[in-house]
């Protein structure tokens, strides 16, 4: 998981803040922060800015900063949007032909959807979680962020998207599985084992769908 210092419109953010993902293009939009993000585009066709996923925590905990909005659906973007009581967009359920980044352009959102949600490449149907619980923790898709050079990224990546798979069929029995006998034993900081574990052991599925799907 690349992690940069976070940069917002008008301020430079600390840098123990990380962003999921690459860095923004420029040419596209800049990350809103916290101190821009109370200024709405005029334009109802426009962004103001990038919202963009950050943590404080090393990366074990995230949150949102900044607003999405749904522009409208445009061509490679054409799914269905799932908003909450005041109109924000909370999910996505990805249509065929869609491509992340115009998925992340018609949200005004930071184009890393696809990890957040645990995945490398998005698919028909798939529903895409937009906006994380900053109170649960949440584990990297790639690689743990402690990962040692020469880490096996592959069996990691297909025990996450078994976890991930058992969630969306309610198998908690599964994911407390593959978590203890395959992923934990590949985490090396306690912090991060003991956040986990005790989710797991809750067995909420909403809670493990951060985690994993």
């Amino acid at each position: 998981m690349a992690a940069t210092a976070f940069a917002g419109c008008t301020v430079t953010a600390p840098e123990s803040v990380k962003t999921l993902g690459a860095p923004v293009p420029t040419a596209v939009a800049t990350p809103i922060s916290e101190a821009s993000s109370a200024t709405e585009a005029t334009d109802p066709d426009s962004c103001a800015g990038l919202s963009q996923v950050v943590s404080e925590s090393d990366g074990l905990y995230w949150e949102r900063r900044g607003s999405l909005r749904d522009l409208g659906a445009r061509e490679f973007a054409q799914g269905e949007v799932t908003a909450d009581d005041d109109g924000a967009p909370v999910a996505y359920t990805v249509a065929s032909g869609d491509v992340e980044s115009v998925i992340a352009e018609r949200l005004c959102a930071y184009p890393n959807l696809a990890q957040m949600n645990h995945v490398r490449v998005i698919h028909p149907g798939h529903v895409l979680w937009l906006t994380p619980d900053p109170a649960i923790p949440w584990v990297p898709y790639y690689a743990p962020g402690d990962a040692p050079a020469g880490f096996e990224q592959i069996p990691y990546q297909q025990a996450i998207e078994s976890a991930g798979a058992a969630v969306d069929t309610g198998d908690v029995d599964t994911v407390r599985s593959i978590w203890n006998d395959t992923l934990k034993p590949m985490f090396a900081n306690q912090t991060t084992i003991d956040a986990v574990q005790e989710v797991v052991d809750a067995g909420d599925l909403d809670a493990l769908r951060q985690l994993f799907s």
